[in-house]
């Protein structure tokens, strides 16, 4: 019987394919970055197509690494960048538009209209979303607008929308599966998450047709089978989730409480909140953590939109480094007595502000201030708005529900530097796990289990495995001093008070 799973992660800005064997472990990686597109200030884009050939291309380095055939392979389990949004022609296949980036701005101020009407208690309570141009749903809605006749070839039913997901299916069944899962349409401000379907009143007012749709699907279901003209042999889609929702699956926090932080290019982080949809007063998003067995469990999100990004910013824009991985030793360099403040709202900011014009400042400057003053900023910049979004959560869900032990993941997580202020700042314990790689192995897991070759949620969380514990060391009154600096500089860029 065939053994291994292949997990399929795209992401923002590379797409990786991953080979698992049945005892959990990684045995072939392929992994290839593809262009970004950047047409105006504040729009970013991706081509589909190359999205989907980045996808095949890292398919078959990671079969071959893993010296395996894809007869080999029992299923597939995809996860992916969230929010991006494609639309293509039914029946050719063909992109009919670049595919519009989460952290596109483009429709600010449509949602702005959108609120000066009232709207936004009306999208929150049946998505759990708030008007943002972070959402699928006002992107979708631009297309259609921006692009002649194409509302009326979609009302016709000739023409596709998904998130990426949906498109890596559609490819490689060849057309024949048009779906994606709850995780992903909890996304797109179309969907209402209390009763699992698309909303035909918030289709009206973005004006978007419902044919377009695709089918929404559990989490672990069957998504359709691979075209043998790619692989030579059909092999089962059983996994998918967006790439945060799979990090908490991978994670293993399937018990209400848990919470899990994921640092990539954003910082996501999400509250297990059990079958119970708690609503945010404060600004954070609710949204499904996932969906098995036709039972939907919630979870409270907050989204940084810029994490690991800032540190891409020292290296590519500033040149203060030559690789990534430098930027932990050189911030433990910085001098302890300058105290300096990166609020990186590159491209407006998250969680819990939501102020799309907001942009990027420095506080604190001195003739002094150098590379190390910087890199540290920057890195602190990251722990205190993963504070931010714990006190946020804290404020929703905690009320005496006990401490939550945040569990980490992302490229970021390696720097030891980092995981020590993050516990400093946030007051709380942080656990890195010995598998790093928790977003893939969600997508993995997910495929595993639904083809009978991976263990279950009991049996899958057993085998979670903590590398390390981060303790919270920092003085109480400099923990106070450094976050009352933080939020007084994060007030001087806001364009709209909280």
């Amino acid at each position: 019987m065939a053994g291994y799973i292949l997990a399929i992660d795209q992401g923002t800005t590379s797409s990786r394919a991953v080979v698992f064997d049945k005892e959990m472990t990684i045995v072939g990686i392929g992994q290839q970055e593809f262009a970004q597109h950047f047409p105006q200030s504040g729009w970013v884009e991706h081509d589909a197509d190359e999205i989907w050939q980045s996808v095949l291309s890292t398919i078959r380095t990671a079969l071959s690494k893993a010296g395996v055939s894809a007869s080999d392979i029992a299923a597939i389990g995809i996860t992916n960048q969230r929010e991006t949004t494609v639309v293509w022609d039914r029946a050719t296949g063909e992109p009919l538009h670049r595919a519009i980036v989460w952290q596109d701005r483009r429709t600010a101020r449509f949602c702005d209209e959108l609120k000066d009407k009232g709207l936004e208690k009306l999208f929150t309570k049946k998505t759990g979303l708030l008007l943002d141009p972070y959402f699928s749903g006002t992107k979708l809605s631009w297309i259609l607008k921006n692009t002649a006749g194409l509302k009326d070839r979609a009302a016709a039913g000739e023409v596709c929308f998904g998130t990426v997901d949906s498109w890596l299916i559609y490819k490689l069944t060849a057309g024949k599966a048009h779906v994606t899962d709850a995780t992903n349409a909890s996304r797109t401000l179309i969907y209402n998450i209390d009763e699992n379907r698309w909303d035909d009143e918030l289709l009206d007012v973005l004006e978007i047709p419902k044919p377009m749709l695709p089918e929404v699907k559990d989490c672990a279901a069957d998504f359709g089978k691979t075209d043998p003209s790619l692989f030579g042999v059909e092999i089962p889609i059983l996994g998918v989730a967006g790439d945060q929702q799979a990090a908490v699956i991978g994670n293993a926090c399937f018990e209400p409480g848990m919470m899990k932080s994921t640092y990539g290019t954003g910082c996501f982080a999400l509250l297990n909140t059990g079958t119970e949809r708690v609503s945010s007063s404060n600004r954070l998003l609710t949204t499904i953590a996932y969906r098995i067995d036709g039972v939907t469990t919630y979870a409270l999100e907050g989204s940084i939109f810029i994490a690991g990004a800032a540190v891409q910013w020292l290296r590519d824009e500033l040149g203060f480094i030559r690789v990534s991985s430098e930027v932990g030793s050189l911030a433990a360099k910085a001098d302890p007595n300058q105290r300096i403040y990166l609020v990186p709202a590159f491209t407006g900011l998250g969680a819990p502000y939501w102020d799309a014009d907001a942009r990027g400042a420095v506080f604190g400057i001195t003739r002094n201030t150098g590379p190390e003053e910087f890199a540290r900023a920057a890195l602190e910049s990251v722990a205190y708005q993963t504070y931010d979004l714990l006190e946020a959560m804290k404020k929703d869900w905690s009320d005496g529900r006990g401490d939550t032990v945040l569990r980490v993941d992302g490229g970021m997580v390696a720097s030891d530097w980092t995981m020590q202020k993050l516990a400093d700042i946030l007051d709380a314990p942080v656990d890195r796990p010995v598998i790093l790689e928790t977003t893939v192995l969600g997508a993995a897991w997910l495929a595993g289990w639904k083809a009978g070759v991976w263990p279950d949620a009991k049996g899958f969380s057993a085998n979670w495995k903590r590398d390390r514990r981060f303790a919270p060391s920092m003085d109480g009154t400099e923990r106070r001093e450094a976050i009352d600096g933080w939020k007084d500089s994060v007030s001087r860029v806001l364009t709209r008070k909280t």
